[in-house]
């Protein structure tokens, strides 16, 4: 059997691990392949071309080969459009690719979802604060409903009872959507829920979600941290505490 040879292929960084003094191994996520692990050959030696390119949040067009589970690198260019994000926005997008890592299968395509991961980047690069925030929001729904762990938004999920648009709901691991005290602060209206679940199936989701988590981004923010640590199976994810330790110096 020939030996598969890709080329050209849209790809980002979302790690790098050593793998001998001069050779790297990679967590890549690809549009067509999904996310798989790539061998860098000599990458760290100060005359190789790869060493400017391999870096996270930047887009990439690659070529790779190999049957192995580990495939090869050939190639690597740099597509440009944005600078590296710096402070808050570089560990924001370093927090996506830990999600990604933790919650993608390998070889497991999901172009959609490249390409909205590909918008948020670009986003996250020139944009602080709420806009940052709400991004975040609207990836982290993307990616649980690209995987199936998002709930219908529209309806109680263990009675199947459509919301209220007044009354209160909240998103919890294993039990979804359901109704909560007036009073807890990180719940939101049948109405908001329903207006994110409509959005959600819009024809470009990002921005679309984008402009609904605007509004409730900090009340969804305790929410689906939650339910992310859930599925990746960790109290507090490592970009999360890196943050915090950050903040405390």
């Amino acid at each position: 059997m020939a030996t598969q040879r890709i080329t050209a292929e849209p790809t980002y960084v979302l790690h790098r691990y050593d793998w001998s003094e001069t050779s790297l191994i990679l967590e890549v996520f690809t549009r067509h392949h999904g996310r798989i692990a790539l061998v860098a050959k000599g990458v760290k030696r100060p005359s190789s071309s790869f060493r400017p390119v391999l870096l996270p949040l930047q887009p990439l067009h690659v070529a790779f080969g190999g049957d192995a589970e580990i495939k090869t690198l050939k190639a690597a260019e740099w597509q440009g459009g944005h600078v590296m994000p710096t402070g808050a926005a570089l560990m924001s997008g370093l927090y996506l690719n830990e999600l990604l890592l933790l919650l993608l299968a390998r070889e497991d395509p999901h172009p959609q979802l490249f390409d909205m991961y590909a918008s948020v980047v670009q986003l996250i690069a020139s944009e602080h604060g709420e806009v940052l925030e709400a991004a975040l929001r609207a990836f982290e729904l993307l990616l649980l409903r690209e995987i199936g762990l998002l709930p219908q938004l529209d309806a109680q999920t263990m009675t199947l009872l459509d919301l209220h648009p007044d009354e209160r709901y909240s998103l919890v691991p294993e039990g979804g959507l359901r109704q909560t005290h007036d009073t807890d602060r990180s719940s939101l209206s049948g109405a908001q829920w329903s207006a994110l679940q409509q959005v959600l199936g819009a024809r470009v989701p990002f921005y679309a979600v984008l402009r609904a988590c605007a509004e409730v981004a900090s009340a969804l923010k305790p929410q689906l941290r939650t339910l992310l640590n859930y599925h990746c199976g960790v109290s507090n994810l490592r970009t999360r505490q890196m943050m915090l330790d950050v903040q405390s110096l």
